[in-house]
């Protein structure tokens, strides 16, 4: 079975008139998009939780760096709140002695003013009353003021400990995909700078192969045609996959593909893509630069070849 599938292949990959109509295909290889695990802010990485190779799923715990200065910044962040609380506590009482104070003042003038109408005091008394509550008023403003300016203070305090909480959170860094470490690029004790990567991933989710095909194929695909995989390794399957992109811009054929006539042409580079459910039931066995071919159906109408309508079965890797 293995000698027919890959003579099957080879028939496939050397001579593309041996497709039915309504068929087109590119030799490409298997890929997978690559995530950087970085932390924001530069430091010191404190432990490496994942080897070259590993599979990590969502939400692993990859990275852990120091935090040590930040946790002291967060201690100082939160004395700086508690100094400002108790600053306005200060301010607060310090209003209710300048608003009895200027209650009294109050009084004072409005008694002032109508002793003044009956003549029953004098001019220099009634101004003197009258700078006093005027007095009073300002300085009941100003310790209101404080109070206000100590809010504005708690504020800022308290979003400083925010923003180091945020940091020290960041510190742990966490796999946003299922995938496998491809690069381990800095060890413990390591100081890297913010954004420089710890990790490399390689994102199984998305698992594709890109070919490249002339114009007059390219035009043919939609979205969403139907595709099947035929790998080097694996030369008696076909991996069902999906057209999910294909570029709106010629390009050179690019070096890695072998066949001179192919690279001196202008393509459009196409790619097809393994569903998610396939590869998360083989996730121990998926490998990035596989190569093969990638047969795409772009007339619905056009029946699969039988060799290419095989299927990847399930005890395969059981």
């Amino acid at each position: 079975m293995l000698i027919a599938g890959a003579v099957g292949y080879l028939f496939l990959s050397e001579n593309e008139n041996a497709l039915p109509d309504g068929f087109v295909q590119g030799n490409g290889r298997i890929e997978a998009e690559q995530v950087e695990i970085a932390p924001t802010l530069a430091g010191r990485v404190a432990k490496v939780m994942a080897a070259e190779g590993s599979l990590v799923a969502t939400g692993d715990a990859l990275v852990l760096m120091d935090t040590d200065e930040l946790a002291a910044s967060l201690d100082r962040a939160k004395a700086e709140i508690a100094l400002a609380q108790q600053t306005k506590a200060e301010a607060e009482a310090v209003v209710v002695q300048r608003q009895s104070e200027q209650r009294k003042a109050e009084h004072d003038f409005d008694r002032a003013t109508a002793l003044l109408a009956g003549q029953n005091i004098s001019e220099a008394v009634f101004e003197e009353r009258e700078t006093t509550h005027r007095v009073a008023e300002a300085v009941l403003g100003a310790a209101k003021a404080r109070v206000a300016t100590a809010d504005s203070q708690i504020a800022a305090a308290e979003a400083g400990a925010r923003v180091i909480e945020a940091q020290i959170e960041d510190s742990s860094l966490f796999a946003p995909v299922l995938g496998r470490v491809l690069y381990r690029l800095a060890e413990p004790g390591e100081v890297v700078g913010a954004g420089a990567p710890i990790l490399t991933l390689l994102n199984l989710e998305n698992v594709y192969m890109e070919v490249f095909l002339p114009a007059r194929e390219a035009g043919l695909l939609p979205i969403g045609a139907e595709a099947r995989i035929v790998l080097d390794a694996l030369p008696e399957y076909a991996i069902p996959a999906t057209v999910t992109f294909v570029s709106p811009e010629a390009q050179f054929t690019p070096k890695q593909v072998e066949t001179i006539d192919e690279r001196d042409q202008l393509v459009f580079r196409v790619r097809v893509r393994i569903p998610r459910e396939l590869v998360e039931d083989r996730i121990q066995h998926v490998k990035t630069g596989l190569r093969g071919v990638a047969v795409i159906r772009y007339d619905t109408n056009s029946a699969w070849p039988d060799a290419l309508e095989r299927r990847i079965p399930p005890e395969l890797f059981e």
